[in-house]
């Protein structure tokens, strides 16, 4: 595929192209469900495709072809060009002006030891199945649903700054969902995690445990109290806390949304440029890092799509925003070099700044030293709803589950929990942070961004946390 890539460059060139960056990648998919009311759904799909991105008196064309016969190759390089000529018509100031990088070759992998592919479609619905029958066997449930999710990318990058990278990700990993009826109510319970590597991660999960775990927990909830609405301190699970962080810090700092690049889904940006390096973020407890190269995230790679390598990069620490998410175009606003986060889905989508893996550091406690050191207040898990303002300012999210704190214990579970803030508050009042032993990367398949939507993989690292004084049963 490289002579492919090399061809289109140079036609790029011969265009009029200052510079130019071309991806061919191949995506399979494999999602395997199974629900207790329906037959199993097996899809498989495959998307090959190449893109061309092109800088053109300072300003950006993009074009993609499924094909890579040669006269389909100068004729996406044709339009790529064009389209540039057409946006520099209309570009402020001087436009786009990439510092250049060395030359490199490289390839890259994610660490993989059972290929989520080599098991048959059927041998995944068999495990399901256990898994919901599992579920339907406690009395009140009425549904049970289950899935295993196998991705592989292969891609190819080459760019005439002389950068030529080939990267293969795969990604794994299972849900299950549980309802239960009764007492003029219905309620649900879910987990669902992912991450980069193979089908060892799936079996890691145990699903068939879980389901039975969450099954009950769900009938419990038809007689469960609603939580009560007051302000009062809040201890969160680590899959709440991933969600916090996803909405309330990971998109914030996306920098094309705080230049007004990017606004769709609920999206500008409070964190506007005069805030870097000084605007307190949160409390000395809460350190953040944006980490492409944590071990098993979802958002964890080589190489971004612009070839710039994979960075572990301090976003919030000891409570200070110090960074953004950059790119080659937008990082020297600050006099910076890209810190690699820009990426593309597929081959058909020019490349936007994403997440990688948004991590809240681990702390030194642990969570039932947290909870022992609450005298009152309530524990919530597993994000339910969430809703945010344009800015990611204000946020109302609601959890599946919550217990009431008393005394340094937990005591009833409670149903129809939600909590609502401002972002720095809620970030400033967290005063415990529990350690590695409970530390793990969520992973979160499905971050939408731009227009035409990217849906994009990403992962954060988060461990159970307390905030103080949170306004909480706030559920409609």
């Amino acid at each position: 595929m490289l002579t492919e890539l090399n061809r289109i460059l140079g036609l790029a060139q011969k265009l009029g192209a200052e510079y130019a960056d071309a991806r061919y990648v191949s995506i399979t998919q494999e999602p395997v469900s199974v629900s207790t009311d329906g037959a199993p759904q097996i899809s498989v799909s495959k998307s090959t495709g190449l893109g061309l991105r092109v800088l053109v008196d300072g300003a950006w064309g993009f074009s993609a072809t499924p094909y890579l016969d040669p006269r389909s190759l100068e004729k996406t390089a044709d339009e790529a060009v064009k389209i540039a000529y057409a946006s520099a018509l209309c570009k402020k100031g001087d436009g786009v002006s990439l510092a250049p990088m060395e030359p490199k070759r490289a390839r890259w992998q994610t660490p993989c030891k059972v290929d989520p592919f080599s098991l048959k479609p059927e041998e995944k619905v068999k495990i399901l199945i256990d898994v919901v029958e599992s579920a339907k066997k406690v009395p009140g449930v009425f549904r049970a649903t289950a899935s295993i999710m196998s991705y592989r990318e292969e891609k190819e990058f080459m760019s005439t700054d002389g950068r030529q990278i080939e990267q293969t990700i795969i990604h794994s990993g299972g849900s299950v969902s549980v309802m239960a009826r009764g007492d003029g109510d219905v309620q649900s319970r879910s987990f669902a995690d992912y991450a980069g590597g193979g089908f060892e991660f799936v079996e890691s999960l145990d699903l068939k445990s879980k389901a039975e775990t969450l099954a009950d927990e769900a009938v419990k909830l038809l007689k469960a109290p609603v939580c009560p609405t007051g302000v009062t301190d809040m201890v969160m699970g680590g899959s709440m806390v991933a969600l916090q962080i996803h909405e309330s810090c990971g998109h914030p700092i996306e920098l094309d949304r705080v230049v007004g690049q990017e606004a769709t889904f609920a999206g500008t940006s409070f964190l506007t440029p005069e805030k870097k390096g000084s605007f307190r973020y949160g409390s000395p407890s809460v350190n953040i890092v944006a980490d492409a190269t944590s071990p098993g995230g979802l958002g964890s790679f080589g190489y971004d799509d612009e070839g710039v390598e994979a960075q572990r990069v301090d976003i919030i620490k000891e409570g200070i925003f110090t960074d953004y998410l950059t790119s080659r175009e937008l990082a020297p606003l600050f006099d910076q070099e890209s810190n690699g986060t820009m990426r593309a889905v597929g081959w058909e989508n020019i490349p936007l700044i994403r997440m990688t893996n948004i991590n809240l550091e681990p702390g030194d406690w642990t969570l039932d030293e947290i909870i022992k050191d609450t005298k009152e207040g309530i524990f919530v898990d597993t994000p339910r709803s969430w809703s945010l303002d344009d800015k990611r300012l204000n946020f109302h999210f609601g959890q599946e589950i919550a217990y009431e704190i008393k005394d340094g214990s937990l005591g009833r579970m409670l149903k129809n929990a939600a909590y609502t803030g401002m972002t720095p508050e809620l970030w400033n009042s967290c005063d415990a942070v529990a350690g590695k032993d409970e530390w793990r990367i969520w992973g979160t398949p499905g971050c939408a961004k731009g227009e035409p939507v990217q849906v994009i993989h990403v992962g954060h690292g988060a461990a159970p946390a307390r905030f103080r004084k949170v306004k909480v049963g706030v559920e409609a």
